[in-house]
């Protein structure tokens, strides 16, 4: 275990200001096997801070990356709509840009292939570069060359010497994984060919903030990114952001386009001063913005627990669809243990048959819905709740309801 001195992992400032203390939690993703119920587990600080010189928000390094991402459970090919996602990012990124059999793709965590089998489709060459080895093998057995590795300044050196220089650098949902995000950040720069493009996507602060988002906290995510702070990190590094899109995965998410500084031929788009103004008339350039979310999530704890406490005194039955990281932040928060959900379920067979880290609510099959006629299902990864609303349907055939607990507690 690792707690790193309490400064700011950007801009190096001592980090005195609370962002949001969620307490302690369990690793969200380190889900049990039954024989380990009955043996001790770590519980980490999960306590965020804002930085007041960059506005970076951020939590300590309690354990390494490569205890955390070594061995993953997020397998990316299992979320229909993430597939789907993906599949028009690479339409859009070869439409724009022309990419094609001489180009190189290079994806940084490319988990099991699933965004680079859409350009190997297309006969362009692709690389992936992914620490947790389990993941890795999928990606390889479908054919998707990937190299078993954590990405830094070293790793981008290597390949840059081999010639593997991108003109495509992409990351879904990793910039906000990198506990050293300036050797991270310098890395894409050595990797990056003269002319190439870097495309970054990740939970956007200002949603999180808006929407209350407290759950997507969690000790994988190391930092939560404002645009205004994003752009202070890439520049620091000679990279210019040139345009962003604002999107809904993962409850609303930035996709940024960066350059070389000296790369004048992709000019700064408009969207990228409209959101900055958008941000500083939010306050995100002000400390005490951020100050303020602690009493909103403290507010919502409460009505999460009246809600499940008012259905339980009435009798109602309780499951939970999903085992994201993201619940395991929001039930070990709220001390939602198997007094109140009975058991969740996920579709992905590498979790069936396990138990919720630090609440040990049991992982089934979607089957289970079925047998038992729940008369909640809550939703515990919200951001895809219409996908899965889809899947399970047939719960009305018994009046059963669906649920989601974020932003506020809401019956479908």
């Amino acid at each position: 275990m690792i707690n790193t001195i309490n400064t700011c992992r950007f801009c190096g400032n001592q980090l005195t200001h609370t962002f949001v203390d969620l307490g302690v939690s369990p690793l969200a993703n380190s889900n049990l096997k039954r024989e380990q119920l009955q043996q001790m587990e770590s519980f980490y600080p999960l306590h965020t801070y804002v930085c007041e010189i960059c506005f970076l928000v951020q939590l300590p390094v309690f354990q390494t990356p490569e205890n955390i991402f070594s061995d993953y459970a997020y397998f990316s090919s299992y979320s229909e709509s993430w597939l789907r996602h993906a599949r028009d990012y690479v339409e859009l990124m070869v439409k724009r840009f022309g990419f094609n059999s001489n180009s190189q793709i290079v994806e940084i965590a490319s988990n099991d292939g699933y965004l680079l089998q859409y350009f190997k489709e297309k006969r362009i060459p692709v690389l992936g570069i992914e620490p947790a080895e389990n993941v890795a093998k999928a990606a390889q057995k479908a054919g998707i060359e990937t190299i078993v590795k954590f990405f830094g300044t070293k790793t981008a050196s290597e390949l840059a010497k081999n010639g593997k220089q991108a003109d495509l650098i992409l990351g879904n949902n990793v910039l906000a994984h990198v506990p050293e995000l300036n050797d991270f950040v310098e890395g894409m720069k050595y990797l990056l060919k003269p002319q190439g493009i870097i495309t970054m996507e990740f939970p956007h602060l200002m949603r999180l903030m808006d929407e209350n988002q407290f759950d997507t906290i969690y000790h994988e995510h190391f930092s939560y990114f404002s645009f205004i702070t994003v752009e202070k990190v890439f520049q620091k590094h000679d990279l210019t952001i040139f345009d962003v899109e604002e999107l809904p995965t993962h409850g609303g998410s930035l996709r940024i386009y960066a350059r070389h500084n000296d790369d004048v031929s992709k000019t700064i788009g408009e969207g990228v001063f409209e959101l900055k103004n958008r941000e500083e008339t939010a306050q995100f350039n002000k400390l005490e913005y951020y100050l303020s979310f602690t009493e909103k999530v403290q507010s919502t704890k409460l009505n999460i627990l009246e809600f499940l406490i008012t259905a339980k005194r009435e009798r109602k039955s309780i499951a939970g669809y999903g085992a994201p990281a993201k619940g395991n932040t929001l039930l070990n928060f709220c001390g939602i243990r198997t007094d109140f959900v009975d058991y969740t379920v996920d579709i992905s067979p590498h979790k069936q048959g396990l138990f919720l880290p630090g609440t040990h609510i049991p992982i089934c099959s979607p089957d289970r819905i079925k047998e038992t006629k729940p008369d909640y299902l809550v939703i515990l990864p919200w951001n895809i709740k219409d996908e899965i609303m889809k899947q399970m349907a047939h719960i009305r055939d018994w009046g059963g309801k669906f649920v989601v607990l974020i932003p506020e507690v809401k019956v479908l």
